[in-house]
């Protein structure tokens, strides 16, 4: 929001207090939401992050959660776009 007051202008953040605040994504599950955008499987995922194919379902779980997505195209899109 932009306002002016005594011939000075003023840009404001406005925050619903009654929306939650995304919560930021962990470094694990950056990494994670990253090989979900290149295509990798969690067979695959696992295997790169020398951890298990539950572990993984499970970030990817908390990832679509925090980002408030439902499929691992709407992560990568999601990713993408807070890029831009």
């Amino acid at each position: 929001m932009r306002f002016e007051a005594g011939g000075r202008r003023f840009a404001a953040l406005v925050v619903d207090m009654d929306e939650e605040l995304p919560t930021p994504l962990t470094r694990a599950e950056r990494e994670v939401a990253r090989l979900v955008r290149e295509g990798h499987s969690n067979a695959q995922i696992a295997a790169a992050r020398k951890t298990s194919v539950h572990t993984v379902a499970n970030q990817i779980a908390a990832i679509m959660r925090k980002l408030g997505v439902g499929s691992r195209v709407e992560i990568a899109l999601a990713r993408a776009s807070a890029r831009t």
